[in-house]
């Protein structure tokens, strides 16, 4: 039986009163509010659900990078500061968000790497790195594992729990051909949430190449085709979409009372709630928060330490090019088929610590030419893009330093459309992360060489869709945000249920654990309000 979709016209509906505060509010509905949605109804639980964008319908998702970026980008107006080449070439965008039914899980590249159980302490492992915030996660690894694996499950992991794995495309041939004359053990084809044969009512990948466009196949896994259309099948949520949350509410017993939020014609209306759920990406979580400042809560709602905002982490990333004697053609299948793993370790000898993975990059030529270096014209561009056919690449995904000054403030001028304060972001670069990428540069290259490069292009950073960190989890409430179940410390009604709760950036995409997280803290949640704790 084929999963419902969205756009289906016998989805059953149900409406609640702005009035029942029975229901819970889950705030975005990416991989985190969507996978609560899921969860939470199939426990039982009533939900309302604030999506800030449109429900698209499969048909609107056109096989073309620019007109999808237009489509799927959160563009609201936003500022970026601070030293990093991000503030200098994306002040005003300096991430890459969707704002849709689905999140940003609508154009992921569907990366699923499993952190290592290290990852979790890395205040322990690491030690005292100077001007970084370590903290190491109130979990481990050995009580998330069952959750993985149900999440992996749930997402249809390739080369998972006897998931099958893609072929390699050519782009994977290349990175595998130089990884193995470069000596590394740990490469192959990559773990990814896309469909390598028909499952759970979703297709086989067609291999088209567009996997941040929406996936018009459907092959790819997204809330938008899974996890959104359950919830909604069950009659127990209701999804509003277009309407921006604008701030959350609380009674006179310092616990949430509802959200306030604005409809797509602009007229304000107050969900009343028994839970708030927020995953609106880090960057609009931790504004929200900010903006919804009282008498009992000044600098924020939930924001007694002073970490909300704080730490916000986004990934180490490098990009490189090499033009080889025959064609390449890094447009066709997968955006990120091929992945490297030897680098994912934490070795001090290395001059930093962590680790990162190295995987095999598919772009089409709107975006090649755009990205790989922002500005830049001449000849030697040129003859970047007329070798576009014969051009390999190689992507860096690395763990990112949190720090306490990378941050998402208030702006003290600028407003939106609905009169609150853009979201403004201080982004430095850490001396580890500029050591590790100096380091993946040095591999990238080497193992472009190996494969046969005849010249190769480093491309500068580009804004990420990896925002985390901005209401981290912390076993000491002074240290962070929320507890181990993604719970303020503060408030007891009110979780955050996207990637603002890691503690640490981990090496690898962050989607597969911001799901795990989702699983467990839904069960927590039907525990608490089972017992009538909330």
């Amino acid at each position: 039986m084929n999963a419902p979709h969205l756009d289906d016209e016998d989805v059953p509906a149900v409406t609640y009163d702005l009035n029942d505060d029975s229901v819970v509010v889950i705030i975005g509905s990416g991989a985190g509010g969507g996978t609560m949605a899921d969860e939470l109804t199939r426990r039982g639980i009533d939900v309302v659900l604030l999506e800030a964008g449109p429900r698209f319908k499969t048909s609107d998702f056109v096989n073309d990078e620019w007109a999808m970026y237009d489509l799927l980008t959160w563009k609201d107006e936003r500022a970026c500061t601070g030293g990093s080449p991000i503030a200098r070439d994306y002040p005003t965008a300096p991430t890459w968000t969707c704002k849709g039914l689905g999140g940003t899980t609508l154009h992921w590249a569907a990366m699923c790497p499993r952190p290592d159980p290290y990852e979790f302490k890395v205040r322990s492992i690491y030690g005292d790195v100077e001007g970084a915030a370590l903290e190491d996660w109130p979990v481990d690894h050995e009580e998330m594992e069952p959750f993985y694996r149900e999440a992996e499950s749930k997402m249809g992991v390739t080369g998972r729990h006897g998931i099958p794995h893609h072929r390699g495309n050519n782009s994977c041939r290349v990175m595998a051909l130089g990884a193995k004359r470069m000596g590394y053990r740990d490469y192959g084809p990559n773990n990814v949430a896309i469909n390598a044969v028909p499952r759970d009512g979703r297709n086989a990948c067609d291999q088209i190449g567009f996997c941040m466009q929406g996936c018009r196949s459907g092959g790819k896994w997204s809330t938008f085709v899974s996890e959104l259309p359950r919830a909604e099948a069950t009659g127990r949520c209701e999804i509003r979409t277009r309407c921006m949350a604008l701030r959350i509410e609380h009674d006179e017993r310092g616990r949430v009372s509802g959200v306030l939020y604005a409809d797509a014609s602009g007229r304000h209306h107050l969900q009343k709630a028994r839970v708030v759920c927020v995953a609106a990406n880090s960057i609009e979580t931790a504004r929200l928060l900010l903006n919804s400042e009282s008498s009992a809560w000044p600098d924020g709602l939930a924001n007694g330490s002073g970490a909300v905002g704080r730490h916000y982490m986004r990934h180490v990333t490098a990009y490189m090019y090499g033009e080889f004697p025959r064609p390449v053609r890094i447009y066709r299948g997968m955006v990120v088929s091929g992945i490297i793993r030897d680098e994912a370790r934490h070795d001090p000898a290395r001059g930093f610590a962590g680790g990162f993975y190295m995987g095999s990059m598919g772009l089409g030529l709107p975006f090649f030419a755009a990205f790989m270096s922002p500005g830049r014209w001449g000849r030697d561009y040129a003859s970047w893009i007329e070798a576009f056919e014969r051009v390999g690449g190689l992507f860096v995904n690395g763990e990112d330093m949190p720090m306490a000054s990378n941050r998402v403030t208030l702006h003290p001028g600028e407003r939106d459309q609905y009169g609150l304060p853009i979201a403004c972001l201080n982004l430095d670069d850490h001396p580890n992360d500029l050591a590790m990428k100096r380091h993946s540069y040095r591999c990238g290259i080497a193992i472009l060489e190996a494969a046969g490069a005849l010249r190769i292009f480093c491309s500068p950073p580009l804004p990420v869709s990896h925002n985390l960190g901005t209401c981290r989890m912390s076993a000491d409430p002074d240290a962070g945000v929320v507890d181990r179940w993604g719970r303020s410390h503060e408030i007891p009604n009110l979780f955050v249920s996207d990637g603002s709760q890691f503690t640490s950036s981990l090496a690898g995409n962050p989607t597969l654990t911001i799901v795990t997280l989702a699983i467990r803290q839904a069960g927590h949640i039907a525990r608490l309000m089972g017992r009538g704790e909330i």
